[in-house]
């Protein structure tokens, strides 16, 4: 349950804490709270930004020449005027000595006199100087009464302009408000306005354009891809031990109520080690399709960055994303690329510090992010990932047997329009075997493309002969995968 961010502060101002950092990015929803915090406190007003300067909520005007931020914090030592001084875009000044200074000089006041200073932002560094008369509190997540409140304004005010109708039924109105989750109130806004004003009306159809929204928002970051869901359970082959684990979990996300009552949480994720191509990212994709959760992929070469610092804070973006679309899937493809135990020294320690705030993150998270995690090079894996708690449990894919084997030819086939009864599945199960499930997908395309050039339909001839004509991972990497059996055992479970 969400804390009251106005009590919170007002508990604050009466604790003699004279500048809070809000941690937000919701600077015009944090403003009208704050408005309504210095009703409530019977004190004026003030916003301060870097165009506007500080001007007085209920007075026209802003201080003169007080854009300079020198200035608006000089007016504030000076006037000594109690009141909730609000700057917006202020967090980049801060590493400014002087500026620092006049603000520590002018917040001061604030223990003793009622007000407060109050700068908004998203993991704002806050200045030695000035930790001792601050607080940081973060602006929770928009709660579903928030969104329900600015659904019933929307509808109201478009119904004033044009002829607005809402066809939907109550379950079908909460399923809207649960997809609006993790959108800030603006982002909402002008989705929900925009949905009706094309068309005049919101039906239960229009929840699809908030999914589709949302993967805007989420992609324009650059560091979180939104997956759309396609793939099923049905298009994996085997793996009937991993498939049962997940649908034993699968039934929080379906009756979270009920699971958290029976004394549950959300399940936190699990690893998934094993043989290139044996199907650990198309688990990753069938999860968020059988849970009915968004898939968001992490790729770690997002996330670094030239500048000392902004690597660590680029990640932070990525784990505030996620936990703020929860209840979602997060995808780390190829972990071990990311924190790799070898980077560490070459990379200056940038790899170590993400790594140690994955693992922070890992104990502390607050939001519904069921994480699926892949490897496919164990030795380049930190330690500290296979210990106990950090995942729910770790899996082994290893190479698909001749029943898997059938079931993946038959899948391939079906999937681009080939009736598998028209092939000798058995005698190609038994020719691929060392095969992985996506050197048997390969054989396929490659048989496809030969039939395509031969202007003939598919065969078993055309398949055995690209079958005899590859290579498959067993043998070029025959010792490796012989010592990958041999290290899992007692340190994962086996997915099939």
């Amino acid at each position: 349950m969400n804390r009251d961010p106005l009590k919170d502060i007002e508990i604050l101002i009466k604790s003699r804490y004279c500048i809070i950092f809000l941690d937000t990015d919701e600077e015009e929803r944090a403003e009208v709270l704050l408005k309504h915090l210095a009703d409530h406190l019977q004190i004026p007003f003030f916003s301060w930004t870097p165009t506007k300067g500080l001007r007085r909520n209920d007075v026209k005007g802003a201080v003169y020449k007080s854009t300079d931020p020198s200035v608006a914090l000089s007016h504030i030592e000076i006037s000594k005027f109690p009141a909730v001084y609000y700057f917006r875009g202020f967090g980049n000044y801060l590493s400014d000595n002087l500026i620092t200074l006049k603000l520590k000089e002018a917040a001061t006041q604030f223990s003793t006199n009622k007000g407060i200073v109050v700068i908004t932002g998203y993991d704002i560094d806050i200045p030695d100087d000035l930790k001792p008369i601050s607080a940081k509190i973060k602006l929770p997540e928009p709660n579903m009464e928030e969104y329900r409140k600015l659904l019933n304004r929307i509808v109201r005010d478009l119904k004033e302009k044009i002829d607005v109708k809402v066809e939907l039924d109550l379950k079908d109105i909460n399923r809207l408000l649960l997809n609006l989750k993790g959108l800030t109130l603006m982002e909402a806004e002008k989705i929900l306005t925009k949905i009706m004003v094309e068309d005049g009306r919101l039906s239960s159809k229009d929840i699809r354009c908030i999914v589709e929204a949302k993967k805007e928002i989420v992609e324009r970051e650059g560091l979180l891809e939104y997956y759309p869901l396609e793939e099923t359970w049905d298009d994996i082959a085997d793996l009937e031990g991993l498939k049962s684990w997940l649908n034993k979990r699968r039934m929080f996300v379906l009756e979270p109520d009920r699971a958290k009552k029976f004394g549950l949480s959300f399940p936190k994720g699990i690893l998934l080690i094993g043989v290139p191509g044996c199907g650990k990212s198309l688990c990753a994709k069938a999860v968020a399709t059988e849970w009915g959760l968004p898939l968001l992929k992490l790729d770690p070469s997002n996330l670094y960055n030239k500048y000392i610092g902004e690597s660590e804070k680029n990640f932070k973006r990525a784990i505030k994303t996620a936990e703020k679309l929860s209840p979602v899937i997060l995808w780390i493809d190829e972990i071990e690329k990311a924190f790799a135990t070898s980077q560490g020294t070459e990379d200056g320690g940038v790899s170590t510090r993400i790594f140690g705030t994955f693992l922070s993150w890992l104990q502390e998270r607050k939001g519904d992010v069921f994480i699926v995690a892949t490897a496919n090079d164990v030795t380049k894996l930190p330690p500290e990932f296979l210990r106990k708690g950090r995942f729910d449990e770790v899996f082994f894919l290893d190479l698909p047997n001749a029943e898997a084997r059938r079931a993946i030819f038959e899948i391939q086939l079906r999937k681009r329009g080939k009736d598998p009864k028209n092939f000798d599945i058995p005698v190609l199960a038994e020719k691929t075997e060392g095969f992985s499930g996506a050197e048997i997908e390969q054989v396929v395309v490659s048989g496809l493309y030969t039939a395509f050039y031969l202007n003939q339909e598919l065969s078993t001839d055309i398949l055995l002969n690209e079958i005899s004509s590859t290579l498959p991972l067993s043998l070029t990497m025959a010792e490796r995968i012989s010592w990958l059996r041999n290290w899992v055992k007692g340190r994962a479970v086996s997915a099939h």
